[in-house]
């Protein structure tokens, strides 16, 4: 089972079995299962747990998601097919935004330049409903799979540290975004109070 969820051919049904049984963890680009240290001699009674991951490769993430989970005959679920990749490609939207504004922002700071202030800001803006969208998107996706899906007795589902993170991270760039449009706007405000005063 290991095996075939580490190297074998990508079903849905498949590795989402394995994560169930093995107390595995699945995120926008890991799935990761728990397994025993392998000892060539014997059989520990008590073995120690390690953590196996292997990553989502760019095809995967665009393979089309199905009615029923590993039968293709099933028809394609545009719904969960359509969130998954939303789910992959809009983190990286968010982060080319940030990278974006942050270099707005580093050219602005050589320049001595307060104007670019209320762009970067909106670039902010946009990067948190990224963010928010992406753990939208998964969290939709995931309550879809559920309902698709039979867990197997005594299966527990819960989020994992990066979906906080994530979910920490939106109303951040929130805050910077104001910050950087009132910032924006007190410059505009005082810049037009200086020529006034120029000017009389």
């Amino acid at each position: 089972m290991v095996e075939e969820f580490l190297e074998g051919d990508f079903d849905e049904k498949t590795y989402s079995d394995t994560l169930f049984r093995l107390n595995g963890t699945m995120g926008l680009w890991w799935r990761c299962v728990q397994v025993p240290t392998h000892s060539h001699w014997y059989k520990e009674p008590d073995p120690k747990m390690v953590t196996e991951c292997v990553s989502f490769t760019l095809p995967q993430q665009f393979i089309p998601k199905y009615k029923e989970p590993g039968n293709h005959n099933s028809g394609e679920d545009l719904l969960r097919t359509y969130l998954w990749r939303c789910q992959f490609l809009l983190p990286l939207v968010s982060l080319g935004l940030v990278l974006l504004g942050g270099t707005i922002g580093l050219c602005a700071c050589l320049c001595r330049s307060f104007t670019p202030m209320l762009g970067i800001g909106v670039l902010h803006l946009l990067a948190g409903l990224c963010t928010l969208a992406t753990v939208c998107c998964y969290l939709a996706g995931m309550d879809l799979l559920h309902r698709v899906s039979v867990l197997p007795q005594g299966v527990d589902g819960s989020l994992g540290w990066s979906l906080y993170l994530a979910l920490v991270s939106c109303p951040l760039h929130m805050m910077a975004a104001a910050l950087l449009v009132w910032a924006a706007r007190s410059h505009h405000q005082n810049y037009y109070r200086m020529t006034a005063y120029r000017v009389a």
